[in-house]
């Protein structure tokens, strides 16, 4: 992947999971040893591969030593760019092993549903597995035991949070700290999608029977508005929609709603999947042939096809009285049927325009393709 202005490679970066094993890593032989943190300090990812982190911050106390590594999340718009992540160490309880806490700025998880149960610091299954494994292996070297006391923290982390889906999934108090390969791959949303998932699995684990997938507040507070739905059953899924319809896929609810601005359905009614500007477009002259298919002549079709905007279009049909929103509802009810493809749920698409107004909507309808 390659920055479209300059034309460079896209840099990747770390993920704060892989931040915090390279701080907890530091922090456990400063400890042990009584000497200097290693720095840089160096970890195995979790392919294997060995990568080298400089230490930002170290401090060491009567019985602590704590580290600390800057996130850098490379080409990526990542939130937490930037942010200090920092590992206190401390002597476990013999035999314990590993232990995890959550310092400032780490978030705790509330609700079931998640990979962490209620009361547990959010600290996902791959950066405990990773640090874990780097205890292990430092302790080895050094000759002592793996029993240790690991406290993630993230100055400025619950205000960072804020910018996240945490609350609606229940994590409270901050951030989570995240990351399956350690690596994060510039502009892959990989924790936007990792979130719209645990939203689902939140729903579920609550005995939610139908979860609303919108693009934005304003579709968001349309389909409160006609469900009163409780926030769990709420999916931020932004541009999205594909990563919620097929993990819904093997991990079913009866009852499904997209809900969306009037560019965006168009987009899933051509078969977009990805609703982003930058990643999808409306195609016009589709557009026009659909407007074609409901009664609109060559000249109202033209000017759909050389249309600006979806909505310029949407304008355009409206003034001829040509109806576009129930067939773009239709076609966009057929490309998420496709994805979802599960048996036991039902799926209604709905489409509103800018202040929240419904314009079209499908009934609910069995999604077996």
């Amino acid at each position: 992947m390659s920055d479209a202005g300059s034309g460079r490679p896209l840099r990747r970066g770390w993920t704060t999971g892989a931040c915090a094993t390279a701080a907890a890593r530091a922090a456990f032989e400063a400890l042990m040893t009584h000497g200097p943190p290693p720095d840089p300090v160096e970890i195995a990812l979790p392919s294997g591969k060995r990568v080298a982190f400089a230490l930002a911050t170290f401090e060491r106390g009567e019985d602590f030593a704590r580290a600390g590594v800057v996130k850098d999340a490379g080409d990526d718009p990542d939130v937490t760019h930037g942010a200090l992540i920092c590992a206190q160490v401390r002597h476990g309880v013999p035999g314990a092993g590993v232990r995890f806490f959550a310092g400032e700025g780490v978030g705790v998880v509330t609700r079931p549903g998640l990979p962490l149960p209620p009361g547990e610091p959010a600290i996902n299954p791959t950066p405990r597995k990773m640090m874990v494994e780097t205890i292990i292996e430092a302790s080895a070297r050094i000759g002592v035991s793996a029993d240790a006391d690991i406290e993630i923290s993230v100055p400025g982390g619950e205000d960072l949070a804020k910018h996240t889906l945490n609350g609606r999934l229940g994590i409270v108090g901050g951030l989570s700290i995240l990351g399956t390969t350690g690596i994060v791959t510039p502009f892959s949303c990989a924790a936007w999608i990792d979130s719209i998932h645990r939203g689902v699995d939140v729903a579920r684990a609550s005995g939610l029977t139908h979860v609303a997938g919108t693009t934005g507040s304003t579709s968001e507070a349309a389909v409160k508005r006609l469900y009163d739905l409780p926030e769990t059953s709420l999916i931020e899924m932004g541009d999205f929609v594909g990563g919620l319809l097929k993990y819904l896929r093997t991990h079913p609810v009866a009852r499904v709603t997209i809900g969306g601005g009037f560019a965006k359905m168009t987009k899933l009614a051509q078969g977009r999947l990805d609703l982003h500007s930058g990643r999808s477009s409306v195609d016009f002259a589709r557009l026009a042939n659909t407007a074609r298919e409901v009664g609109a002549g060559e000249e109202i079709a033209a000017l759909i096809a050389n249309a600006n905007s979806a909505l310029e279009a949407l304008q355009i049909a409206r003034s001829a009285g040509v109806e576009l929103e129930t067939p773009i509802a239709r076609d966009a009810w057929k490309t998420g049927a496709r994805a979802l493809d599960a048996a036991d749920s039902e799926l209604e698409i709905i489409i509103f325009d800018r202040e929240g107004i419904l314009l079209a909507r499908t009934p609910f309808q069995r999604a077996q393709t």
